[in-house]
């Protein structure tokens, strides 16, 4: 008598095919509203895309689109001449979320694994623009790229490790995508299951 496939590992792949598809959706806005701005030429088709420092208003002075590009990390500070080191730790965050995302049994709550799949995209996201915009754009070299930035809201002056702020730094849909995996991890970090038990589970 032919066995049933188990219920559980069905659900469980759809879930998985689920949060690569949303993760799949994520990456394609980011990568795509950053060529957007930037510009692309794929033949003799030509997008000129934004100057650097250009600055469009959307919602008068609260929300800009304003094309900058960073360097280094978060709100824009400098790594120096570690940028390669910088993209190859990039690149080591992809793939363990990558891994962790593969893995996670399905009894773990849709938020929680939400907050995977975020962080994941963000993750994968910079790193693109960290590996390959250099190159593609020959500004630098394989792995040594600026990160796109375009998204710029209104904010109260602060300041952050001795630097002024009179706007939140500019950012874009994978920084997004970081934020709020990280707001979702804070809350429900406690149903996801433990590494050993990770290393134990089959990839779906």
């Amino acid at each position: 008598m032919q066995q049933k496939p188990c219920r559980s590992n069905s659900t469980a792949g759809t879930h998985v095919r689920r949060e690569w598809l949303i993760a799949a959706i994520l990456l394609l806005l980011d990568q795509s509203t950053k060529l957007a701005v930037k510009g692309i030429q794929i033949g003799p088709l030509v997008h000129p895309g934004m100057q650097l420092g250009e600055s469009i208003p959307v919602l008068g002075e609260w929300v800009r689109i304003t094309f900058v590009e960073n360097p280094g990390i978060a709100f824009g500070f400098s790594v120096g001449g570690a940028k390669v080191a910088l993209t190859l730790f990039s690149l080591a965050v992809s793939l363990v979320l990558g891994w962790i995302l593969s893995r996670l049994p399905a009894e773990v709550p849709f938020w929680a694994r939400l907050g995977v799949v975020l962080l994941f995209a963000g993750a994968t996201g910079n790193l693109i623009d960290r590996a390959f915009y250099g190159v593609l754009y020959g500004e630098a070299p394989l792995l040594q790229g600026n990160v796109v930035d375009f998204i710029d809201v209104e904010f109260p002056d602060f300041t952050l490790f001795g630097r002024h702020y009179t706007r939140w730094p500019a950012f874009n849909v994978a920084d997004a995508c970081i934020t709020v995996g990280i707001l979702l991890l804070l809350l429900f970090h406690r149903h996801l299951p433990p590494l050993r038990q990770l290393l134990r589970q089959r990839a779906r």
